[in-house]
């Protein structure tokens, strides 16, 4: 069964790279031409319960290829494949700027020399490449149940984008293909762009479930979706992300995108000490509450929000100078009226 769906899905990862024409099958073949499936059988074959052994696949394409010591095609192959699902699609602006600031080696690195366990694991491990280094998986599988309750209370990792905005923080795109990849810094918070589509709640339901089994996996994936959920508490906060810039989706309201991430990690287990995003969660919590940081962003928006506000304090400064000089000169004629 391993060989006859290796094969398959080797014949689907060839078909996508080269095209079903240059392997010999015609334009009406029921399966490879079928173009409208794909997205679906995408979905279908990321699935954690529907994992391949890598070794298998590998042995296969060398079998295919009649050399055995080929290194990286496969995963090559496979991230070619698996790309539309990728969660952080740059804009060809946003991609122009990033190569020239950090150079197009820098933009895509199909895992040359490593492998994986199966598909999911390589396309976790393209998602995160140059990241956050994972936390050591013993230190994590040996703390103790009690510990780590899938207790909302302790997955808050930061307010949500409404509440943040009332404290001053402002929330800005950061122009990287990295979504995990969030800063904060002089009450700016940058988020990447993040597409959500029908199958984005498939994909991250899988790749959270791969972390929490897997002894060697880290949580990275787990930590930035907490953070999201705990962005994301209404549809006010998705429109504020998509007027961003940050957030886009294909989905039928922002509501539904408020309830996808606010049902991702239901049951999750997790503890906020064991995130890459802790400090940073750290950082802007202390932000927050700093009562200065509130009044200033309260009189900005009450007060500064448009030219009209702006006038109409003006306005009011000014009668309220003219009116302390009119009151300070009557009290200073009473006490010194003139001889």
């Amino acid at each position: 069964m391993m060989v006859l769906d290796g094969c398959f899905m080797l014949e689907l990862f060839r078909d996508v790279a080269e095209g079903f024409k240059k392997l010999g099958y015609p334009r009406n073949d029921p399966v490879f031409a079928m173009r409208g499936s794909m997205h679906s059988i995408q979905r279908d074959m990321i699935m954690l319960e529907n994992q391949l052994p890598f070794f298998v696949l590998d042995r296969l394409l060398g079998l295919q290829f009649n050399n055995s010591g080929q290194k990286g095609l496969l995963a090559q192959l496979a991230l070619i494949f698996f790309d539309p699902l990728m969660p952080s699609p740059l804009t060809k602006s946003d991609r122009i700027t990033l190569e020239l600031s950090l150079g197009s080696a820098a933009i895509f690195d199909p895992l040359p020399d490593q492998g994986g366990l199966h598909c999911l694991d390589v396309f976790r491990k393209s998602l995160l490449r140059s990241g956050p280094k994972p936390v050591p998986g013993y230190w994590t599988k040996r703390r103790s149940n009690a510990n780590r309750v899938a207790d909302k209370r302790r997955q808050q990792l930061i307010h949500c984008v409404t509440e943040l905005r009332e404290a001053g923080i402002k929330l800005r795109k950061r122009k990287t293909d990295r979504f995990w990849d969030v800063k904060f810094e002089k009450g700016i918070l940058r988020v990447p762009r993040l597409l959500i589509h029908d199958g984005t709640k498939s994909l991250f339901l899988n790749l959270i479930a791969l972390e929490q089994c897997h002894i060697h996996c880290g949580n990275e994936i787990t930590s930035f979706v907490i953070f999201m959920d705990n962005l994301i508490n209404s549809p006010e906060d998705v429109a504020y992300l998509h007027y961003c810039g940050i957030m886009e989706h294909w989905l039928g309201s922002d509501a539904d995108v408020a309830d996808l991430f606010n049902q991702l990690c239901q049951e999750v287990v997790f503890d906020i000490n064991d995130s890459y995003l802790s400090q940073l969660s750290e950082d802007v919590n202390h932000y927050y509450n700093h009562k200065w940081n509130t009044w200033r962003a309260s009189l900005k928006h009450n007060y500064f929000s448009n030219p009209w506000a702006i006038v109409s304090l003006f306005a009011a400064v000014v009668l309220l100078l003219l009116t302390f000089t009119q009151a300070f000169f009557g009290v200073y004629a009473y006490y010194r009226p003139r001889s």
